[in-house]
């Protein structure tokens, strides 16, 4: 998030988010859903077996509980999808014999982004970055991929958005410094957001004032994103050259002609 040196509702919430800790309650599908590092370390273990829950978010959604389901079915265990002293006892049970590797999650994306492609591409803008938005989505439209505009200054309506969308990319276009930010929390990232993100930023590295580096960060709209997602942040007057360029790096990789790794 960005450092402001105010204790606000966001920085409140990722306080209390990061004072839990794995076993110290009950976690289960909930709504509104819910978020902690105690979630995130969950995530983190279960990828590690093999069981697919999503990203690693901290948020215990359907496909944590799925994971946590399905962790049950092979263990044997209650079948309830709550993670409980039961539960726990054989993670850390099974999961002193998996090693500490990325996990399932970040092997296929990695798998994924390596290969390229994506037909499903949400694009999401504030009111004062609509403009640059509309120029990438006509360039995505022109090579027949499908493609949401979202336009809205807020970050988790662009999120759900793009989740009930089913995207498979999302991009966000912020009016915030010149930046490129992909997921990431901890150990834990995404392999195509980070690749796209270092694409992004190269292909912006004349038009910026400043040389760019993506970052891995936690914003909402790349935590809350189910898909691989990238915020742009576009310093300075809209760009017609800084929409070609993003849009370009885009249309590559989503039609297979430029696989990132």
């Amino acid at each position: 998030m960005p450092s402001t040196g105010d204790c606000d509702a966001a920085t409140w919430s990722a306080l209390v988010e990061s004072s839990w800790s794995l076993g110290a309650r009950l976690l289960y599908l909930t709504s509104p859903h819910l978020r902690g590092d105690d979630v995130e370390q969950l995530q983190i273990r279960l990828a590690r077996l093999g069981f697919h829950c999503g990203k690693a978010d901290g948020i215990f959604g359907p496909r944590t509980a799925g994971g946590v389901t399905d962790f049950q079915q092979n263990m044997g265990l209650t079948v309830d999808g709550i993670c409980g002293d039961e539960t726990l006892r054989a993670l850390e049970r099974i999961g002193s014999q998996s090693g500490d590797g990325p996990g399932v999650v970040m092997v296929r994306e990695a798998e994924d982004a390596h290969s390229g492609g994506a037909r499903r591409v949400a694009v999401a803008a504030r009111s004062s970055r609509i403009g640059v938005a509309r120029h990438i989505v006509r360039a995505l439209r022109a090579v027949n991929l499908t493609v949401l505009l979202i336009e809205s200054d807020d970050a988790h309506a662009q999120a759900r958005a793009a989740n009930s969308f089913a995207a498979e990319v999302f991009v966000g276009l912020d009016d915030v410094a010149w930046s490129v930010t992909y997921y990431q929390s901890g150990d834990h990232s995404s392999p195509t957001g980070s690749a796209l993100a270092t694409r992004i930023a190269a292909s912006l590295s004349g038009l910026a004032p400043v040389p760019l580096s993506p970052s891995g960060m936690r914003l909402p709209v790349l935590r809350e994103t189910r898909m691989p997602a990238v915020v742009v942040g576009l310093g300075g007057p809209p760009s017609p050259e800084a929409a070609a360029a993003i849009s370009t790096v885009v249309v590559n990789w989503a039609t297979g002609s430029g696989a990132l790794g």
